[in-house]
């Protein structure tokens, strides 16, 4: 398998999302970086673990509303400036991109991830919901979390 470089832009479900953050790129970054922190902030993860540091070839497994665990390979870091990671459950092959940016008054970040495989075609509106939900959610906790600790 070749490694991603980039979200699936062919997949049947796309998710894009931006927010402003009011807190250091420093901050943004390492609360993103830290997997193993991620339930602490990130209330829809009730559990995260990756052993060793957070660079491409690692792996780390994650549970999202306490049901869905997915294993997610680090395929691209560029230090504080972008991440992608992906991996599959259930069927369902996620990349997930996301993209870090200084601004005079903190961070802007912008997500994007792709959703591909059969449980997508068969529903790919109620998966683009899901995941809209989802991303939404994380960079609200994202951005509450940064601001309180700056």
């Amino acid at each position: 398998m070749t490694t991603p470089t980039d979200i699936d832009r062919d997949a049947p479900v796309i998710a894009r999302h931006e927010i402003d953050i009011g807190a250091p790129l420093e901050t943004v970054w390492r609360l993103q970086t830290d997997v193993n922190g991620w339930p602490a902030w990130q209330t829809d993860i009730t559990a995260a673990r990756l052993d060793g540091p957070f660079e491409p070839g690692n792996s780390f497994t994650w549970t999202s509303y306490g049901v869905f665990t997915v294993t997610s390979t680090i395929y691209a870091v560029a230090e504080r400036a972008r991440t992608l990671w992906g991996g599959a459950n259930l069927g369902i092959t996620g990349t997930h991109e996301w993209v870090y940016t200084q601004t005079p008054t903190g961070t802007h970040v912008a997500t994007h991830e792709s959703f591909s495989g059969q449980p997508v075609q068969a529903d790919a509106t109620g998966m683009q919901s899901a995941l809209d939900k989802s991303l939404t959610a994380w960079l609200s906790h994202l951005k509450a979390t940064a601001e309180a600790t700056s």
